[in-house]
Protein backbone atom coordinates (compact mmCIF):
# COMPACT_ATOMS: atom_id res chain seq x y z
CA UNK A 1 0.00 0.00 0.00
CA UNK A 2 2.56 2.16 0.73
CA UNK A 3 4.95 1.72 -2.44
CA UNK A 4 1.30 2.05 -4.47
CA UNK A 5 1.30 5.62 -2.10
CA UNK A 6 4.77 6.01 -3.48
CA UNK A 7 3.92 5.97 -7.03
CA UNK A 8 1.26 8.35 -7.18
CA UNK A 9 4.16 11.23 -5.97
CA UNK A 10 6.14 10.14 -9.65
CA UNK A 11 2.70 10.03 -11.36
CA UNK A 12 1.27 14.17 -9.76
CA UNK A 13 5.13 16.13 -10.65
CA UNK A 14 5.20 18.82 -8.86
CA UNK A 15 3.87 22.14 -10.74
CA UNK A 16 5.93 25.35 -11.48
CA UNK A 17 5.28 27.69 -8.91
CA UNK A 18 6.79 30.96 -7.90
CA UNK A 19 6.21 29.96 -4.17
CA UNK A 20 9.13 28.04 -2.64
CA UNK A 21 7.38 26.25 -0.17
CA UNK A 22 4.41 24.47 -0.26
CA UNK A 23 4.06 22.89 -4.28
CA UNK A 24 0.18 22.80 -4.81
CA UNK A 25 0.53 19.41 -6.38
CA UNK A 26 0.59 18.12 -3.27
CA UNK A 27 -3.40 19.02 -2.68
CA UNK A 28 -3.69 16.72 -5.96
CA UNK A 29 -1.72 13.76 -4.20
CA UNK A 30 -3.65 14.19 -0.99
CA UNK A 31 -6.94 14.13 -3.31
CA UNK A 32 -6.00 10.79 -4.92
CA UNK A 33 -5.18 9.74 -1.46
CA UNK A 34 -8.99 10.49 0.21
CA UNK A 35 -10.05 9.08 -3.25
CA UNK A 36 -8.01 5.85 -2.76
CA UNK A 37 -7.21 5.00 0.53
CA UNK A 38 -10.12 3.06 1.40
CA UNK A 39 -10.04 0.17 -1.67
CA UNK A 40 -5.94 0.05 -1.12
CA UNK A 41 -6.91 -1.09 2.68
CA UNK A 42 -9.15 -3.11 1.48
CA UNK A 43 -6.64 -5.02 -0.36
CA UNK A 44 -3.97 -5.22 2.51
CA UNK A 45 -7.36 -6.35 5.28
CA UNK A 46 -9.29 -9.51 4.95
CA UNK A 47 -12.76 -9.25 4.54
CA UNK A 48 -14.07 -9.35 7.71
CA UNK A 49 -11.75 -6.57 9.16
CA UNK A 50 -13.19 -4.13 6.26
CA UNK A 51 -15.94 -2.68 8.77
CA UNK A 52 -13.01 -0.78 11.01
CA UNK A 53 -11.82 0.63 7.36
CA UNK A 54 -13.94 3.78 7.95
CA UNK A 55 -12.38 4.58 11.42
CA UNK A 56 -9.39 3.55 10.50
CA UNK A 57 -8.74 5.12 7.24
CA UNK A 58 -9.67 8.54 9.48
CA UNK A 59 -5.84 8.65 10.81
CA UNK A 60 -4.44 7.37 6.78
CA UNK A 61 -5.95 10.56 6.02
CA UNK A 62 -4.39 12.72 8.94
CA UNK A 63 -0.40 10.47 8.00
CA UNK A 64 0.88 12.52 5.88
CA UNK A 65 0.35 16.75 5.90
CA UNK A 66 -2.17 19.03 5.37
CA UNK A 67 -3.05 19.81 2.25
CA UNK A 68 -4.71 23.10 2.80
CA UNK A 69 -1.14 24.23 4.49
CA UNK A 70 1.04 21.75 2.96
CA UNK A 71 2.78 20.94 5.91
CA UNK A 72 4.02 17.93 7.68
CA UNK A 73 4.79 17.78 11.56
CA UNK A 74 4.90 15.72 14.35
CA UNK A 75 1.11 15.59 14.73
CA UNK A 76 1.09 13.82 11.10
CA UNK A 77 3.51 11.44 12.23
CA UNK A 78 1.44 11.02 15.10
CA UNK A 79 -2.00 9.78 13.59
CA UNK A 80 0.29 7.28 11.30
CA UNK A 81 1.24 5.76 15.20
CA UNK A 82 -2.63 5.92 15.51
CA UNK A 83 -3.14 4.04 12.73
CA UNK A 84 -0.92 1.25 13.28
CA UNK A 85 -2.29 0.99 17.20
CA UNK A 86 -5.52 0.37 15.05
CA UNK A 87 -4.11 -2.35 13.00
CA UNK A 88 -3.13 -3.82 15.82
CA UNK A 89 -6.65 -3.75 18.07
CA UNK A 90 -8.23 -5.01 15.23
CA UNK A 91 -6.07 -7.77 14.50
CA UNK A 92 -4.37 -7.16 11.52
CA UNK A 93 -1.01 -7.13 13.51
CA UNK A 94 -0.48 -9.62 16.45
CA UNK A 95 2.04 -8.90 19.12
CA UNK A 96 4.84 -10.81 17.37
CA UNK A 97 4.71 -8.37 14.46
CA UNK A 98 6.06 -5.36 17.03
CA UNK A 99 9.23 -5.17 15.93
CA UNK A 100 8.59 -5.58 12.14
CA UNK A 101 6.58 -3.28 11.75
CA UNK A 102 8.63 -0.38 13.26
CA UNK A 103 11.64 -2.18 11.48
CA UNK A 104 10.02 -2.57 8.14
CA UNK A 105 6.46 -0.76 7.71
CA UNK A 106 7.40 2.77 9.88
CA UNK A 107 10.50 3.17 7.83
CA UNK A 108 8.74 2.56 4.44
CA UNK A 109 6.25 5.07 6.12
CA UNK A 110 9.59 7.27 6.75
CA UNK A 111 10.60 7.12 2.93
CA UNK A 112 7.94 7.99 1.54
CA UNK A 113 7.01 11.25 4.04
CA UNK A 114 10.71 12.36 3.63
CA UNK A 115 9.98 11.99 -0.36
CA UNK A 116 6.95 13.87 0.04
CA UNK A 117 8.39 16.42 2.19
CA UNK A 118 11.23 17.04 -1.03
CA UNK A 119 9.39 16.86 -3.65
CA UNK A 120 6.43 18.96 -3.10
CA UNK A 121 8.74 21.33 -0.93
CA UNK A 122 6.15 20.93 2.59
CA UNK A 123 6.51 23.31 5.56
CA UNK A 124 7.60 22.04 8.71
CA UNK A 125 4.23 22.30 10.92
CA UNK A 126 5.12 23.78 14.11
CA UNK A 127 8.65 23.48 13.67
CA UNK A 128 10.70 24.85 17.25
CA UNK A 129 13.80 25.44 14.22
CA UNK A 130 17.52 24.81 15.41
CA UNK A 131 15.86 24.23 18.87
CA UNK A 132 14.03 21.15 17.66
CA UNK A 133 15.27 17.86 17.03
CA UNK A 134 14.10 17.31 13.18
CA UNK A 135 12.04 19.92 11.41
CA UNK A 136 9.59 16.96 11.00
CA UNK A 137 10.12 14.01 12.79
CA UNK A 138 10.04 12.82 16.35
CA UNK A 139 9.40 9.14 16.64
CA UNK A 140 12.25 8.01 14.84
CA UNK A 141 14.42 9.35 17.27
CA UNK A 142 13.00 7.54 20.13
CA UNK A 143 12.81 3.85 18.47
CA UNK A 144 15.83 4.33 17.05
CA UNK A 145 17.74 4.83 20.22
CA UNK A 146 15.77 2.31 21.84
CA UNK A 147 17.56 -0.45 18.36
CA UNK A 148 20.70 1.19 19.84
CA UNK A 149 21.00 0.31 23.38
CA UNK A 150 23.36 -1.88 24.14
CA UNK A 151 25.41 -1.65 21.01
CA UNK A 152 29.02 -2.89 21.17
CA UNK A 153 30.64 -0.07 18.83
CA UNK A 154 28.44 3.00 18.20
CA UNK A 155 27.96 5.29 21.04
CA UNK A 156 25.98 8.55 20.69
CA UNK A 157 28.68 10.61 20.47
CA UNK A 158 29.53 8.49 17.06
CA UNK A 159 26.19 9.70 15.57
CA UNK A 160 27.76 13.44 14.45
CA UNK A 161 30.44 11.27 12.89
CA UNK A 162 29.77 11.40 9.09
CA UNK A 163 31.90 8.51 8.56
CA UNK A 164 29.50 6.19 10.96
CA UNK A 165 26.46 7.77 9.66
CA UNK A 166 27.42 6.81 6.25
CA UNK A 167 28.12 3.55 7.22
CA UNK A 168 25.22 2.51 9.17
CA UNK A 169 22.83 4.60 8.64
CA UNK A 170 20.43 2.03 6.31
CA UNK A 171 20.59 -0.62 9.31
CA UNK A 172 19.72 1.77 12.21
CA UNK A 173 17.09 4.13 12.20
CA UNK A 174 18.94 6.70 14.44
CA UNK A 175 21.60 7.11 11.97
CA UNK A 176 18.72 7.24 9.18
CA UNK A 177 17.31 10.25 10.21
CA UNK A 178 21.15 12.18 11.01
CA UNK A 179 21.98 10.66 7.54
CA UNK A 180 18.38 12.57 6.05
CA UNK A 181 19.44 15.63 8.81
CA UNK A 182 22.79 15.82 6.88
CA UNK A 183 21.63 16.17 3.05
CA UNK A 184 18.86 18.67 3.73
CA UNK A 185 20.25 21.54 6.12
CA UNK A 186 23.86 22.94 5.15
CA UNK A 187 27.06 24.49 7.34
CA UNK A 188 28.09 23.07 11.03
CA UNK A 189 25.73 20.30 12.34
CA UNK A 190 26.11 21.90 16.13
CA UNK A 191 24.66 25.20 14.39
CA UNK A 192 21.89 23.59 12.26
CA UNK A 193 20.57 21.04 15.09
CA UNK A 194 21.68 22.13 18.21
CA UNK A 195 19.65 20.06 20.26
CA UNK A 196 20.86 16.72 18.74
CA UNK A 197 24.37 18.00 18.53
CA UNK A 198 23.62 18.11 22.90
CA UNK A 199 22.30 14.96 22.82
CA UNK A 200 25.34 13.26 21.03
CA UNK A 201 26.89 14.76 24.60
CA UNK A 202 24.93 11.92 27.01
CA UNK A 203 26.80 8.66 27.90
CA UNK A 204 24.08 6.09 26.72
CA UNK A 205 21.75 4.91 24.07
CA UNK A 206 19.29 4.27 26.97
CA UNK A 207 19.70 7.88 28.82
CA UNK A 208 19.02 9.22 25.51
CA UNK A 209 16.00 7.05 24.72
CA UNK A 210 14.60 7.61 28.49
CA UNK A 211 15.37 11.30 28.25
CA UNK A 212 13.45 11.67 24.32
CA UNK A 213 10.34 9.73 26.04
CA UNK A 214 9.98 12.27 28.39
CA UNK A 215 10.91 15.22 25.85
CA UNK A 216 8.25 13.67 23.83
CA UNK A 217 5.17 13.26 26.07
CA UNK A 218 6.42 17.19 26.93
CA UNK A 219 6.88 18.70 23.88
CA UNK A 220 3.95 16.92 21.76
CA UNK A 221 1.29 14.74 23.39
CA UNK A 222 0.91 17.50 26.20
CA UNK A 223 0.71 20.60 23.54
CA UNK A 224 -2.91 21.41 22.97
CA UNK A 225 -2.03 22.76 19.35
CA UNK A 226 -1.09 19.61 18.72
CA UNK A 227 -3.49 17.28 20.05
CA UNK A 228 -6.45 19.20 19.10
CA UNK A 229 -6.92 17.49 15.90
CA UNK A 230 -6.18 14.19 17.09
CA UNK A 231 -9.41 11.73 15.92
CA UNK A 232 -11.07 9.77 18.34
CA UNK A 233 -13.62 6.90 18.07
CA UNK A 234 -14.58 3.17 19.18
CA UNK A 235 -11.04 1.83 18.58
CA UNK A 236 -8.84 4.46 20.67
CA UNK A 237 -11.57 6.42 22.48
CA UNK A 238 -11.66 9.88 24.45
CA UNK A 239 -12.09 8.55 28.32
CA UNK A 240 -12.70 11.04 31.20
CA UNK A 241 -10.01 10.92 33.68
CA UNK A 242 -11.31 9.21 36.84
CA UNK A 243 -9.67 11.23 39.53
CA UNK A 244 -7.78 8.70 42.24
CA UNK A 245 -9.11 9.07 45.69
CA UNK A 246 -7.03 10.50 48.32
CA UNK A 247 -7.21 12.00 51.84
CA UNK A 248 -7.80 15.82 51.89
CA UNK A 249 -4.89 18.16 51.56
CA UNK A 250 -4.38 19.75 55.12
CA UNK A 251 -2.87 23.23 54.58
CA UNK A 252 0.02 23.53 57.17
CA UNK A 253 -0.39 26.71 59.42
CA UNK A 254 3.07 27.94 60.27
CA UNK A 255 1.65 31.05 62.22
CA UNK A 256 2.87 30.56 65.73
CA UNK A 257 -0.02 30.12 68.40
CA UNK A 258 0.03 31.19 71.84
CA UNK A 259 -0.10 28.35 74.41
CA UNK A 260 -0.02 29.69 77.98
CA UNK A 261 1.16 26.02 78.98
CA UNK A 262 4.12 26.47 76.66
CA UNK A 263 7.29 27.26 78.51
CA UNK A 264 9.06 30.32 77.03
CA UNK A 265 12.26 29.47 74.08
CA UNK A 266 15.65 29.33 75.45
CA UNK A 267 17.78 32.43 75.85
CA UNK A 268 19.80 33.03 72.55
CA UNK A 269 23.45 33.65 73.79
CA UNK A 270 24.43 37.30 72.85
Amino acid sequence: MLNRFDEWITEIPPTEQPQRFGNKSFRTWHERLQQNATEELKQVLPEDLYRAIPEIVQYLYESFGNPTRIDYGTGHEMAFLMFLCCMFKIGAFEENDKIAVVIKVFNRYLELVRRLQLIYRMEPAGSHGVWSLDDYQFVPFIWGSAQLIGHPRIEPRHFVDQGIVESYSKKYMFLGCIEFILKVKIGPFAEHSNQLWNVSAVSSWSKVNSGLIKMYQAEVLAKFPVIQHVFFGSLLPLTPMVPKCSKPTVTPNYKRTVNDNEPPPPAVPQ
